[in-house]
């Protein structure tokens, strides 16, 4: 069975590449020609087939995705639903259950039937969990023990999976002569560093890579490759580490072009502003273009409570210079784990960090959605307004605030007293 990659490269046009092309205003030739090449890909595992397919990559609008998932034992399936929920009424393209506690195959198989869009997990997590439930240790985890929850997870139809392949032991040596200010904040990384170092052996995700492509390749699995050495501060980014392990993210994103499979790299985490279209540019050239997966990035460490807006800046800034998707980053970023609110809030950040991509990608209709907003305040059409706002709930609060819309000014409204001397509609305050 031909995988989407090899369809494309085949040239065999099917009703996904049409939809996906139409709803992103692309040619559908154009698309699988992207699509062969790597430069574009459809996460859509067979089993599940979401309902409402994305691509993400060269050419695309800037997508956006969340995150989800049970974090301890006594966590409420219900209330992960609920976040779930509330990040699709926000309007996210993607959705990944990072669930690191609790019965994680029944809150997997409950969210992907709830979610109409690509659905990823970070399978190393629950093969650690297991070791630990099961054999007492994470320690204990035995290669094959992951690579049976990969396919487990596969076969309930995730779309798209986070890997820390890319992790090998001369990093280490690298990452201690570069003297971070933060050496490790990857959770899977750091579960494969205790592991890899306790049994003096090599990254079980690099030296079997060949089983990976080949679960991936029988689901229709996306790799998403993941950056273990990805920076945690500012003053950290683009140190050596991070930058040998993305010339081993290059090398395996042509193994998984080989071998038909799709694939996306992520990372990195904080970035300075004059860092982040460097950083998006080098995952570019060493990735042969393949579609970079942003978290954030924070684009500074001062604003605790704020993550949010850190992160849609450096969003903003990463999807211009070329970025494709942005993992949203919640208020609760770096003080808690995050509510319902604030999911919604860092879904909606990220979009608007998503929206100025766009406009400076020249996106088609970006720069249109714009225009129409600005001629309906010129008109004081208020359905309009809400109707093309981003935020529809948040404008209409306002507007039903003891302090409506257009009455602070009265008299005294810019628009009103220039619209006279233009001649244009009559304007009432």
């Amino acid at each position: 069975m031909l995988t989407l990659m090899e369809m494309a490269q085949k040239g065999q046009e099917i009703p996904l590449f049409t939809l996906v092309a139409q709803n992103e205003q692309m040619n559908v030739q154009l698309l699988m020609e992207r699509v062969a090449t790597g430069r574009i890909v459809i996460p859509y595992n067979s089993h599940h087939k979401p309902q409402k397919p994305q691509g993400f990559g060269l050419g695309l609008s800037t997508k956006v995705s969340a995150s989800i998932g049970l974090a301890a034992d006594d966590d409420s399936l219900t209330d992960e639903l609920f976040k779930v929920g509330e990040a699709i009424r926000a309007g996210t393209n993607a959705i990944m259950d990072l669930s690191t506690a609790g019965n994680m195959d029944e809150a997997r198989r409950t969210i992907i039937k709830r979610v109409p869009l690509p659905l990823g997990t970070l399978p190393v997590y629950q093969a650690f969990a297991e070791a630990v439930r099961t054999k007492g240790s994470a320690l204990a985890l035995e290669p094959d023990d992951f690579f049976k929850v990969m396919e487990r997870q596969a076969a309930d139809g995730v779309d798209f999976m986070a890997l820390h392949s890319a992790l090998h032991s001369g990093l280490f040596k690298t990452a201690k002569e570069d003297k971070r200010v933060l050496n490790l904040v990857s959770r899977g990384g750091s579960l494969l560093m205790g592991w890899m170092l306790y049994h003096n052996k090599e990254n079980f995700l690099y030296t079997m890579f060949d089983r990976i492509l080949e679960i991936a390749k029988k689901y229709e699995v996306t790799l998403s490759l993941a950056d273990a050495m990805r920076p945690g501060a500012g003053v950290d980014s683009l140190c050596r580490s991070q930058t040998e392990e993305l010339v081993i993210l290059g090398e395996l994103v042509k193994r998984s072009r080989q071998a038909g499979v799709q694939i996306m790299i992520k990372g990195p985490g904080h970035t300075p502003p004059n860092q982040i279209a460097t950083t998006v540019k080098l995952e570019k050239q060493v990735c042969q273009g393949a579609p970079y997966f942003v978290f954030g990035p924070v684009s500074t460490d001062v604003a605790p409570g704020y993550d949010e807006i850190t992160a849609a800046i450096g969003g903003a800034m990463a999807g211009a210079a070329g970025a494709d998707i942005l993992c949203y980053v919640t208020p609760a970023e770096h003080i808690g784990y995050p509510n319902a609110q604030d999911v919604y809030r860092g879904v909606v950040a990220s979009r608007i960090a998503a929206h100025v991509a766009d406009l400076a990608k020249g996106y088609p209709g970006a720069a249109n959605w714009d225009l129409q907003m600005s001629q309906a305040r010129r008109e004081q059409n208020l359905e309009a307004q809400k109707t093309l706002a981003l935020d529809q709930e948040r404008l209409m609060d306002f507007r039903s605030s003891e302090k409506p819309f257009c009455k602070k000014c009265e008299k005294g409204c810019a628009m009103a007293v220039a619209g006279k001397f233009f001649q244009e509609l009559p304007w009432e305050c």
